[in-house]
């Protein structure tokens, strides 16, 4: 590795300064790097060559981050998180592609990770499938893989994956929902779900969970589309909603916030209440903090969190593979559940209770993204 690399050349420029009297000669790269430096201090160099946090040793680990894109703000924290955590300041070099939703366009800028020859790469995969070759190729020169949010299913050649259970959090969302529907005396569900990205696997995870509670309930979903993610999405399936089930539905499963966003949009127009108080109980996923603040509106009855906060974990996984230890294969960060009422304030997931949190102004406060 990079690292072992300056360690070697450190010790060399040692030995080049002893034998010729403190001077060296001119070597290249580690030549210009030595000018003016003592032999202590390039020994001192030596030294500390194997700390991964020294960025004054100019020995940064790189790391490659193939991200989806920039499609809603669940994304631009995930970003950001890695911007900061992967900074010159922590020891890092951050070498990050914005992929656009492309999936041709990810692959390539994993295999131009490869020829770069970073020392780490992470993936936030479009779609979960078609990974295989590429990974392969990772594998093969000798760079880790550590996938974060989304998964890959037909490939293991990675470290690790860190993220969230998509399929509890459908599930979640269906446990809330049958508790409040009892505790406000709703007695039928119609309901109209607006899905993620197609192949996603949260989109597949939170669907699947979520019509595990629906089906084992004996609710009705009358329809289930693909608004990808976005505000724009979410506004135009709405809208198609508003049109085709009008007056049949009592219910809208946003699969993320900007969806959410998109389908009051939609309904303000058609004039179909929401929220609190209003015609149709919606529902929305990720948790950003706006959206946590139209819960304490009222204009979400509930959201259900989705971490984007991954790289500190990643790095943590990163310097434990620095230390020659084994990280876990499966890593899964710590969410919440937010509702607008107490009329539920627990429910319980595949056996486990789980706290639902009753938003407050602090609660919206404190929220880190």
């Amino acid at each position: 590795m990079k690292k072992l690399l300056a360690l070697l050349l450190s010790l060399v420029m040692v030995l080049c300064l002893a034998a010729c009297g403190g001077t060296a000669a001119d070597s290249g790269d580690a030549g210009d790097a030595a000018d003016d430096t003592s032999a202590g201090d390039a020994a001192d160099a030596g030294d500390t060559a194997d700390d991964a946090g020294d960025a004054a040793s100019g020995d940064l680990i790189t790391v490659g981050f193939a991200q989806v894109g920039h499609e809603s703000d669940w994304r631009t924290a995930s970003t950001k998180s890695a911007q900061d955590v992967f900074s010159e300041a922590n020891g890092y070099e951050l070498k990050f592609v914005d992929c656009d939703n492309d999936s041709a366009t990810q692959l390539e800028a994993v295999r131009t990770f490869v020829q770069e020859e970073v020392d780490y790469i992470i993936i936030d995969p479009i779609v979960s499938t078609g990974w295989d070759t590429v990974l392969t190729e990772c594998e093969d020169a000798g760079i880790p893989v550590i996938v974060i949010d989304r998964t890959i299913d037909d490939s293991d050649k990675y470290v690790s994956w860190v993220g969230s259970d998509f399929l509890v959090e459908g599930q979640a969302c269906g446990e809330w929902l049958k508790a409040y529907a009892a505790a406000k005396g709703i007695e039928e569900l119609n309901i109209l779900v607006i899905e993620g990205s197609v192949g996603a696997s949260a989109t597949i995870g939170r669907t699947d969970g979520f019509k595990e509670i629906a089906d084992r309930e004996g609710w009705t979903i009358l329809d289930s589309q693909s608004g990808d993610f976005t505000e724009a999405g979410g506004q135009e399936v709405m809208e198609s909603y508003c049109q085709s089930y009008e007056g049949q539905f009592n219910v809208v499963i946003c699969q993320n916030d900007n969806e959410a966003a998109g389908a009051m949009t939609a309904m303000d127009t058609a004039g179909v209440t929401y929220g609190v108080g209003g015609d149709v109980i919606l529902v929305s996923f990720d948790a950003n903090r706006p959206y946590v603040q139209m819960v304490l509106d009222g204009k979400l009855n509930a959201n259900f969190e989705c971490n984007p906060m991954a790289a500190p974990t990643v790095s943590e996984i990163i310097q434990q593979l620095e230390a020659g230890e084994t990280p876990e294969k499966e890593v899964y960060v710590t969410e919440s559940w937010f509702v607008a009422e107490d009329d539920v304030t627990s429910i319980t997931v595949n056996g486990e209770e789980q706290e639902c949190i009753v938003v407050t102004q602090e609660v919206v406060d404190n929220r880190p993204y």
